[in-house]
């Protein structure tokens, strides 16, 4: 598997999809907190039949890429795919990411206008402080009843079977290919912070996909909409925050509409 290396030394795992015919657009897709790039692979068919050259990869402290790098900051993680972007010669590129990645794709989109082309944010917007959310995070992970002693097992706790495929197998087992520290750490300023003046300041066309059970606080999307009136919004029925692996044809249909 390939490896981007970062400033900051930080080794980023990747794979680079290349379309059957003729390259009608370019994608990176972004995961969230505790995921990995094969959460995508469900959505890679549709994107790649359409044309589009795709673009997965292991956020830092996540997955193949560096577990503990220096840090976990929100513009460590936007430096991450920017250095994806332009060293894999992506842009513009469209951007999906969903939860926390969906947040790194708008930070992009705010800070790095002509590197992009589209943003589609999976249950992902700007939000707002939310003191608690580290806390829930770290006791969710807590209760991980980690070693997992197969992947089904993984699977049941975790409720799909992308989740268990992230695990690592050890000699006693299945584990997470992450450290909890650093993924309590990564949602500090997100916990702390709004961003709303970032989202306002995002210029590329933008399509907001939210589960009909999903996380996103309740007004969040009308908001978004009310400070970017172009901006695009579907509700995905019969999903929760992980739309892109509980419905992953009807967020393909989504997508494909809105490009």
């Amino acid at each position: 598997m390939p490896h981007l290396t970062t400033s900051d030394g930080t080794h980023l795992a990747y794979r680079d999809h290349a379309p059957p015919g003729p390259t009608a657009g370019k994608t990176l897709l972004l995961h969230g907190l505790a995921g990995h790039m094969g959460e995508w692979d469900a959505l890679l068919p549709a994107l790649l039949t359409s044309g589009f050259r795709v673009v997965t990869y292991d956020a830092r402290a996540h997955g193949a890429s560096t577990r503990r790098p220096p840090t976990v900051t929100r513009q460590s993680y936007v430096d991450d795919a920017a250095t994806l972007v332009t060293e894999l010669a992506l842009a513009p590129v469209t951007l999906i990411g969903q939860s926390l990645g969906g947040h790194t794709a708008m930070l992009l989109a705010s800070a790095r206008p002509e590197l992009v082309d589209a943003l589609i944010l999976v249950e992902a917007g700007p939000a707002g402080p939310s003191p608690e959310v580290p806390a829930q995070i770290g006791g969710w992970l807590d209760s991980w009843p980690t070693p997992f002693r197969s992947l089904e097992e993984a699977e049941g706790f975790l409720g799909h079977e992308g989740w268990a495929r992230g695990l690592e197998e050890r000699a006693d087992g299945w584990w997470p290919r992450f450290d909890r520290d650093r993924m309590v750490d990564s949602l500090t300023e997100l916990a702390e912070n709004a961003y709303w003046q970032e989202w306002s300041r995002v210029s590329c066309p933008t399509l907001v996909v939210q589960g009909e059970k999903g996380t996103m606080r309740p007004t969040e999307a009308t908001d978004m909409r009310a400070l970017r009136p172009g901006t695009r919004v579907t509700v995905v029925p019969d999903a929760g925050h992980d739309v892109h692996l509980e419905q992953p044809e009807r967020l393909a249909e989504a997508i494909e509409r809105f490009l």
